[in-house]
């Protein structure tokens, strides 16, 4: 019952600061992201342990091997384009009430985790490995981790590789590429120096 009435007020509020027609246009779209979350876990059934989660327009998720996982907490809402795909003996585990935008790629072999509460902006990619351009006789790929904790925030363009741990409240700035450890509740941002090289223009 309270869980009934949480949804008529939040419904109400939405319709006097949205509008009505939007308000509704926006829960059909929610509505046929859950469908399209339900029928990934179908198609996958061996492979997806979920609860209700969103996959909006596009976005998909690839399992190609009977060995890899995938678990998915509560109120998942995953945005349009968004390439999900896990292989190999790969589990992935994303949290309750995690929030993956637009155009984001999650590449799993190996595992990675992402810790409740966390946001992910558009254009984010996450790989547990890398090829093994150098000894490709020991198997064309090198596996590591990725752990990314609770209430984490990952800004647009960032790139997090292989043998990463993000602690938890810690913020990714925008167009950061992440390789090892990055302390609880502090802003990680790569260094950018501008720097202009004159050259004699060709007559």
């Amino acid at each position: 019952m309270n869980i009934l009435k949480k949804i008529v007020t939040t419904l109400i509020s939405e319709c006097r600061s949205r509008g009505s027609y939007y308000t509704a246009v926006m829960n059909i779209s929610h509505a046929i992201g859950i469908l399209r979350g339900f029928l990934n876990k179908l198609l996958y059934f061996k492979s997806i342990k979920s609860s209700i989660f969103s996959l909006q327009a596009n976005s998909r998720i690839e399992v190609f091997s009977k060995h890899a996982k995938i678990e998915i907490g509560k109120f998942v809402f995953i945005r349009k384009n968004v390439s999900i795909r896990v292989d190999d003996d790969g589990e992935l585990q994303i949290a309750d009430k995690v929030f993956i935008n637009d155009n984001c790629t999650i590449n799993c072999a190996s595992r990675i985790s992402i810790g409740r509460n966390t946001k992910i902006a558009p254009n984010v990619c996450i790989n547990d490995h890398d090829h093994n351009y150098k000894n490709a006789d020991k198997g064309h790929l090198v596996k590591g981790e990725v752990v990314i904790g609770e209430n984490v925030w990952i800004g647009s363009n960032a790139v997090i590789l292989r043998d990463t741990f993000i602690g938890d409240n810690a913020v990714i700035a925008a167009g950061s590429v992440v390789k090892g450890n990055v302390p609880a509740n502090t802003l990680f941002i790569n260094k950018r120096e501008k720097s202009y090289i004159p050259y004699a223009a060709s007559l």
